[in-house]
């Protein structure tokens, strides 16, 4: 089953121009031209040069295997289209007679291109075209109406159609709007990727995947409210590795940084599947630790992040030897917001290091 795309797309003035010179390119390729949807523009959030970036990456071949679904209750009518798009080359084409089964196979297959007649028998276009909304409130529905009535195409468009095509058929404008639509469509797919790496990147550590000190300070924020709601404990763990300057040093930066992705990894085997794993640069690394047992509870915790960080470590051929220290800020005794508890963890975490490395300190109360 593929999943629904959800997004927010570019602010009106990051397509101005944007449609006019990418078609201008496109016609020097022989292209047929893109028309981007308004709510397309109202909602996208990448620049008028990435919007181009991002159409150009799209290839005839994705254009040609784009899944198209046919619903007309002729048959005739549907044979006559799949031999249209057959003779165009693409090579993923369903269809279906009844209107009543749109829905579901939409939701399992969440094709790029549906073309549907507006006048069935049982349930016609307009009945389909609001359950398919369901569906992709916020995405962008691809639906390519069929009518022989003049006078439904701007109601069908109202209605949430993309676009129309007229009976009888003209293969020419068949192909035409197809093409378009998958253009459009495929634009949309590739900038929700787009902006979900991005929106990604921002919250997580770039070598390791791990949540950045923003997705941290959040996380750790959600769970000082948790707490203070439930009367509860959290804690944080300040983690760096004893040593590693000295390795990185040795070993090289490149094998260094593989080294501290597979600590991360660690750390996240060692923790609750609750538990945020962040870290902060260098080889310093912090653990979101919602819904503790008191100063007992954290104290195995730490005592398993450290075991497991000992472990011998097999990179780049060499078997490397690091050990962890860890400072402990318990929630509410060491700190009742984020900064302070981060703070009083650190200095925890330098206590550790004076007291020999490769064991914890749990912050002091606050006074």
């Amino acid at each position: 089953m593929h999943a629904t795309l959800r997004m927010a797309l570019p602010p009106p003035s990051a397509y101005d121009n944007a449609e006019t010179r990418i078609n201008e390119g496109r016609a020097a390729h022989h292209c047929w031209p893109v028309h981007f949807p308004v709510s397309l523009m109202q909602a996208s959030r990448i620049s008028e040069k990435e919007t181009a970036c991002v159409l150009d990456m799209i290839t005839e071949t994705e254009i040609r295997s784009a899944k198209i679904l046919i619903v007309d209750d002729q048959e005739s009518n549907i044979l006559l289209l799949e031999h249209m798009l057959a003779v165009a080359q693409y090579t993923s084409v369903s269809s279906t007679t009844h209107p009543e089964e749109v829905y579901e196979l939409h939701r399992q297959n969440n094709y790029d291109l549906i073309l549907l007649d507006l006048m069935m028998a049982g349930m016609d276009g307009f009945q389909v075209l609001k359950a398919l909304k369901e569906i992709e409130k916020d995405g962008y529905l691809s639906v390519l109406v069929i009518t022989a009535n003049p006078a439904s195409k701007l109601h069908a468009l109202e209605a949430g159609a993309r676009d129309f095509i007229s009976k009888p058929f003209d293969v020419t404008e068949v192909l035409a709007r197809v093409r378009n639509l998958l253009e459009v469509r495929l634009l949309h797919q590739q900038a929700y990727s787009y902006a979900k790496s991005q929106e990604f990147m921002a919250l997580h550590d770039p070598l390791t995947g791990l949540a950045n000190r923003r997705l941290l300070t959040e996380r750790v924020s959600q769970a000082i409210i948790h707490a203070k709601r439930n009367k509860t404990s959290m804690a944080v763990v300040y983690l760096d590795l004893d040593g590693f300057r000295q390795i990185n040093n040795t070993l090289g930066h490149d094998l260094g940084d593989l080294l501290l992705k597979t600590v991360a990894a660690r750390l996240v085997m060692a923790v609750r599947q609750e538990d945020t794993v962040a870290r902060l640069g260098g080889d310093e690394f912090v653990v979101a630790m919602p819904h503790v047992n008191g100063a007992g509870g954290i104290s195995l915790a730490a005592e398993k992040i450290i075991q497991s960080l000992s472990e011998p470590y097999a990179i780049g051929g060499h078997e490397v030897r690091v050990t962890g220290s860890a400072g402990i800020g318990l929630f509410p005794d060491s700190g009742a917001d984020v900064k302070t508890l981060l703070k009083n963890a650190d200095m925890a975490l330098l206590k550790a290091k004076q007291a020999g490395k490769n064991t914890y300190f749990i912050a002091e109360r606050k006074k």
